[in-house]
């Protein structure tokens, strides 16, 4: 069966961004994926600095209820240049006071069920980040697109908080999800950088309340996604379970229609773009 077209990446690279104006120009994609479902423009606005934050942005009246509380605060906000640099930094600023997943993340609603999983892969996706296969042992165990799990390490008391970049529809098939893991001196991190082996065992529970689970019945919805550095997670989590709800509706002819979805992504350096070699 032929592959479907789906989506392009753009991969923004840091001396393409103007100090004076402020605008990121782009002249042309670096990393082509599939194909037209996703588009690009021409200028973006970022926030200046060595800190790469996340932030996906949903245009107003595109995106309902169907899609959770996604992003509220960036819906009530005018998408001017000014407004997203604003975002960037309150993002910014916050994550800077509660450095703790736990704390952080106090007030959100996490899922009742807590799994088992033993590592079943793990590469290097940069130099500084590693990325791992987890495979779950609770059949209840579920996700949506975007959200992050709390990561239990035996011997470690901190507990540590990843998105999950794979897409929901790997772990329904295959009881697998994927990590993409920054290094940092936090130590679930130093733990999966220096001692997670093949076969290590953690446990996992599903939080968030950032995700994208549109319903077979729901009308076509556009999204705009913005992400730097590991920032990429979520974001890859829900165009990746865009491409299975994409194939389900080709085959099936019937399902949820994909709307033009479009992704901005930059890193500090080439080096540092992740999942270069995706498909």
């Amino acid at each position: 069966m032929e592959k479907l077209p789906l989506f392009q990446l753009v991969y923004i690279r840091r001396s393409q961004y103007n100090t004076r104006t402020k605008i990121l120009h782009i002249s042309q994609p670096a990393i082509h994926l599939m194909t037209p479902k996703i588009s690009w423009t021409s200028k973006f606005c970022v926030c200046p600095g060595g800190t790469m934050a996340c932030a996906a942005v949903m245009i107003p009246g595109l995106l309902r209820g169907s899609v959770g509380t996604t992003c509220t605060r960036a819906a009530l906000l005018r998408l001017t240049p000014r407004s997203l640099r604003h975002l960037t930094l309150t993002s910014v600023m916050k994550s800077k006071r509660k450095t703790d997943h736990m704390e952080r993340t106090a007030d959100v609603v996490r899922r009742e069920v807590v799994s088992t999983a033993k590592v079943c892969g793990a590469a290097n996706e940069s130099p500084s980040v590693k990325r791992l296969h987890l495979l779950v042992a609770e059949k209840d165990f579920s996700f949506k697109a975007g959200q992050w799990v709390d990561f239990f390490i035996p011997g470690v008391s901190v507990v540590g908080g990843f998105s999950i970049c794979s897409s929901p529809r790997l772990l329904e098939e295959e009881r697998i999800i994927e990590l993409a893991v920054k290094y940092t001196n936090h130590p679930p991190a130093l733990w999966i950088h220096n001692q997670c082996t093949l076969d290590s065992e953690v446990a996992l529970r599903v939080g968030g309340q950032f995700f994208f689970d549109p319903q077979p019945t729901d009308a076509s919805r556009n999204l705009v996604l913005i992400a730097g550095g590991v920032g990429i997670n979520p974001l890859l989590s829900i165009l990746r379970h865009s491409a299975d709800l994409l194939r389900e509706r080709a085959n099936k002819g019937s399902g949820f229609e994909i709307g033009t979805i479009k992704l901005f992504y930059s890193a500090k350096n080439t080096s540092e773009l992740l999942f270069k070699k995706e498909e």
